[in-house]
Order: structure tokens, then sequence, then C-alpha cells
């Protein structure tokens, strides 16, 4: 796309951009040890790798002054009674914010500070959300049939850490509750890692 400017539309009913450079899909498989059911897991991978969530990225210079966008799509389901996710992250320029707009489905976004401050915002279409420096984030879809589509855009050189949520996780957790939904403890969380 060089340095011009450009457009692109998101058509339905499919809810995917019209151009895009990247589209990353991440099935169950690529989720090992991010659900806390792991017998669940196990079960429901024997069963088949389903498509869990996919992101399309328009690439940008990763650069000061660029803005990276795109558009994740968490599908509906859940791994014995937590609802389908992203992996997470934080950045690796750790001072740098995101900003999603929900344009379809129902969820919730999980999101922590290295020091283990702790905040979930729900998602639903037309919502705004902020993600503020040094806050990692998840995406979680709560929704029975419809797949949570969200817009994003952060800073061009902002990069992603995978691997610290890899090992430490969330502190909280979206799960179906007797109830409904909850938002419970992680269990398997702890700070001092």
């Amino acid at each position: 796309m060089g340095d011009l400017p450009f457009v692109f539309m998101i058509s339905s009913p499919q809810i995917a951009p019209t151009r895009f450079d990247n589209h990353i899909t991440r099935t169950l498989g690529s989720l090992r040890g991010h659900f806390l059911d792991e017998n669940a897991y196990a079960r429901m991978l024997a069963k088949g790798d389903v498509l869990v969530y996919e992101v399309y990225e328009v690439h940008r210079p990763e650069v000061p002054g660029e803005l990276q966008v795109g558009m994740s799509i968490v599908h509906p389901g859940k791994v014995g009674s937590e609802f389908f996710m992203t992996k997470g992250h934080f950045h690796q320029v750790l001072d740098t914010g995101e900003l999603y707009y929900c344009l379809r489905g129902e969820g919730f976004m999980v999101m922590q500070t290295p020091e283990g401050e702790v905040a979930v915002e729900a998602l639903a279409p037309g919502r705004v959300l902020y993600i503020p420096p040094r806050w990692a984030h998840r995406s979680v879809c709560t929704s029975r049939q419809e797949a949570l589509a969200t817009f994003f855009v952060y800073p061009g050189h902002a990069g992603h850490d995978y691997g610290t949520i890899e090992q430490d996780g969330f502190p909280k957790l979206v799960m179906e509750g007797a109830g409904g939904i909850e938002i419970i403890d992680n269990p398997r969380w702890r700070k001092d890692r």
C-alpha cells in the first residue's frame, strides 16, 4: 500500500475486510495451555482441531507515527465451561495503547497490567474500548451462535508479546456458570511468577 491513503470495506455477512495483507488462523491445537480444563481441552482436540479465532491484518511499517489496523474474529464455542478466546498479549513496547470497536457478537475483553491490576469490559456491537498503555488484553466470545468481531488500531511500532501470557495466563477467566456468564479468578494464575 506504500505511503498512499487506503480504503477497505468490512463486508457482510461474513464480516471480513475486503482488503488485507495477512490472515492468521488460530485453531484449538495452537491454544494448548490457555484453557483451565485440560481434560476437556484434550477430549475436544481429539475430536478435531477446530477454528477458534482469526485475525485479518493490514500491514503498515512498524515505526512510530504509523497505525496498524485489522479485525479479530473469535468464533463461538467453549472448552468445558470456558468460552473461546484469543491468546492475548502485551505489546512489546509496553507504553502503547490499543483501540477496539465491536462490530458483531458479544463477549468481554480481559485485561491486566504487569503489576497485576485487572479489568474486564463487556463488548457488544457499537461499543468502543480504549486499552491504555501497559495493559495486556484478550478477547472472549460469549455469543452462542455469532462470532465476536472487532476492529482494532494500535501504534505501528507496538509489536506483540505473547510469551508472557503463555507463561502466566490472565488472572480472570470467562466461564459458563449455573446462572449464566461468570467472571472467575484463575486458580492457576500467580502474580509472583
